[in-house]
């Protein structure tokens, strides 16, 4: 996890911003501090004692700990649990299986547990360095090895989150089934309920997905990370790439690939080894936009952009 202490000047700035939620979090109190050692220390079979707990990047919806103690340091994060019941778990659930089946290094997991009306994950924390010259090649051979684990079906045994929002994952006998009726519809049902989209982008979504057989190549059905931009990569401290906060899923693989390049990309050595050891079908780069209209329309869902004009100018081309 790429996540940086929080300088004091900053903090300040971000205590006045969110003072209600972090004074409602109690951050700093001795009882959550307690509970947190006493979690770590059941799982790990050890006497746990908190030297310090400082505040650290984590993301938009979630509040982050490195905890330094007295067995090594932890990252943990935490969330209301009225808002996003179960979502530490389900996240539990997306690392063990990357990591089951070794072909990415995910950070191990500690612990998921309820603390009065909190949600805490405890998971090792990783520090963060330069990538080595062979990272990109070791990210790209990763993923194309954990694409090899397939199923028969597209989706997965429970239903998950991406980011904050749900995501529904029963399984389909096709990927375009599967597309368009769990990841495309439903997050675009939401943007037109909220009035971010309109009834005429509904229209245009329906003659797409007309053509989306003609566009997808049969493709078996890929364990993907689901969330795979360059915010959820990191480079640990023997520079090894370190992947986390999966969206998992077994879909199209492009899926995977196309979200890589959403924010400016990765590296062309990681495309140059993922295809030496899983091969993408021809003209895999010019269904890019349409893989990612999924990730945009759950950025139009949780965000102020302009990522509407996005959705609509991709398409506009079909």
């Amino acid at each position: 996890m790429n996540y940086s202490p929080v300088k004091d000047g900053k903090f300040k700035k971000k205590f006045q911003l969110w003072g209600k939620l972090i004074e409602s979090m109690e951050i700093y109190h001795p009882s959550m501090n307690d509970a947190l050692a006493m979690e770590i220390g059941r799982t790990m079979d050890h006497s746990i004692e908190i030297f310090e707990a400082i505040p650290i990047t984590g993301g938009s919806i979630n509040t982050a700990l490195q905890l330094k103690t007295n067995k090594g340091t932890f990252f943990a994060k935490y969330n209301d649990h009225s808002k996003y019941k179960g979502m530490f778990d389900l996240e539990a659930k997306n690392l063990g299986l990357i990591g089951s089946t070794r072909t990415l290094h995910v950070p191990q997991i500690i612990s998921s547990f309820t603390y009065e009306d909190l949600d805490f994950l405890v998971l090792e924390y990783i520090e963060s360095a330069s990538p080595h010259y062979e990272f990109w090649n070791d990210l790209g051979f990763g993923l194309a090895h954990l694409h090899k684990n397939q199923s028969k079906t597209f989706g997965l045994e429970y239903n998950n989150f991406i980011g904050s929002l749900p995501q529904e994952n029963k399984m389909t006998d096709t990927w375009i089934e599967f597309f368009v009726e769990r990841r495309l519809n439903p997050m675009l049902k939401k943007a037109v309920d909220s009035g971010k989209a309109d009834i005429y982008l509904v229209e245009k979504f329906e003659s797409l997905y007309r053509k989306l057989q003609d566009i997808f190549p049969p493709e078996p059905a890929c364990l993907l990370h689901g969330d795979l931009w360059s915010g959820n990569v990191m480079s640990n401290v023997d520079g090894d790439p370190v992947v986390y906060d999966p969206a998992v899923y077994y879909g199209h693989r492009e899926m995977d690939i196309a979200m890589s390049r959403l924010f400016g990309g990765f590296e062309v050595e990681f495309y140059d080894a993922y295809n030496e050891v899983y091969p993408l079908e021809q003209h895999w780069e010019q269904r890019v936009q349409i893989c990612n209209l999924y990730p945009l329309l759950v950025h139009v869902n949780l965000f102020v952009g302009s990522y509407i004009q996005s959705i609509k100018n991709i398409v506009n081309r079909y």
